[in-house]
């Protein structure tokens, strides 16, 4: 997956960054949240990764709590702070591609706002920038932070993609620097279905690779529940693979086969016996066997067919209700 940035690229000049942080509901992280990135931007900027005019960005994912406030106050007390209100809660992913659309800068990094991510690799990431590289991935090193049961649900699903044949990168979520360019290219994927994890690599720009612990989350409940892991997972499977389709195929052509083995078996066996005693379960259990296997091929077919229906009528993906704090 990772290419390493050509020796021979001359290095690049000292970019501007953006951190990008969607929020939704973040109240009491937020200061703290600030807070550091705050202070990490001025390191960076002291270690001359990044220019002294940096800045953050904060995508407010129509927050019911004090969060959009306190985001303003942010923005009146620091020069290099910016904040994204849109008009309704669109969701994480919808989210993320509202601040990377919005917010200027040579580079780009998004994290989540619970800093579970370990801040500290973006000097390495600028670095891997300067020598090339458009995308640099964060990776998780552990789950430990994680439950059981979330820790055994990721590991499955990045299983069954890699099955499903989509290019993902493991234990990767939305953590990232991407360059300008990266950025421009991928304003060409007009999908409405988002999984930025998906698309971010069918760019095929130069990439590198970080590797950080996860910590706790410093407050707060996590935004990403059972339903809407569930959800983003659909997302993933249905908006980069096929092999759903093919399975339903390869399933009727088995059950085909099976049904031609089992007329020849019922026509031998009333041509060679007379005592033949038609029985309920011969009858009751290919009708329930057929009929489950048809409801779960129109489950799969429906759902390709409303991410279709949803992808044709070329609704907004996003709307901005506000931005504060805008460069001058």
């Amino acid at each position: 997956m990772t290419r390493p940035p050509s020796a021979s690229r001359s290095p690049r000049r000292t970019p501007r960054l953006s951190v990008v942080v969607p929020c939704y509901n973040e109240q009491e992280v937020l200061p703290d949240t600030a807070g550091q990135l705050h202070g990490l931007l001025e390191e960076l900027a002291a270690a001359g990764l990044c220019t002294a005019d940096s800045r953050l960005w904060f995508v407010d994912d129509g927050s019911r709590d004090a969060t959009w406030p306190m985001l303003e106050e942010l923005t009146a007390a620091h020069g290099n702070v910016s904040a994204i209100r849109l008009s309704r809660n669109h969701g994480h992913q919808r989210a993320l591609l509202a601040g990377l659309f919005t917010a200027d800068g040579d580079v780009l990094i998004s994290i989540d706002a619970d800093l579970q991510d370990d801040i500290k690799v973006m000097a390495e990431m600028l670095r891997y920038y300067t020598e090339g590289a458009d995308i640099v991935y964060g990776v998780r090193q552990s789950r430990d932070a994680d439950s059981w049961f979330k820790r055994w649900t990721a590991q499955q699903f990045y299983r069954l993609m890699r099955l499903m044949g989509s290019d993902l990168v493991y234990n990767h979520a939305d953590y990232r620097l991407m360059s300008r360019r990266a950025v421009e290219e991928l304003k060409q994927f007009g999908e409405v279905n988002l999984f930025l994890r998906g698309i971010i690599p069918a760019l095929g720009f130069t990439t590198a690779t970080v590797h950080y612990d996860r910590t706790e989350r410093l407050a707060g409940e996590s935004k990403y529940p059972l339903r809407r892991m569930i959800a983003l997972a659909l997302n993933g499977i249905t908006s980069f693979s096929v092999v759903p389709l093919r399975m339903i195929t390869f399933t009727g052509l088995t059950i085909f086969l099976l049904s031609l083995f089992v007329s020849a078996w019922v026509i031998w066996v009333r041509m060679v016996s007379e005592r033949v005693v038609p029985g309920w379960a011969s009858n009751l259990l290919p009708i329930i066997f057929l009929g489950g296997i048809q409801l779960l091929c129109l489950g799969v077919l429906g759902e390709y067919l409303g991410r279709i229906y949803t992808e044709v009528k070329r609704r907004p993906r996003f709307i901005i209700d506000q931005v504060v704090g805008t460069p001058r």
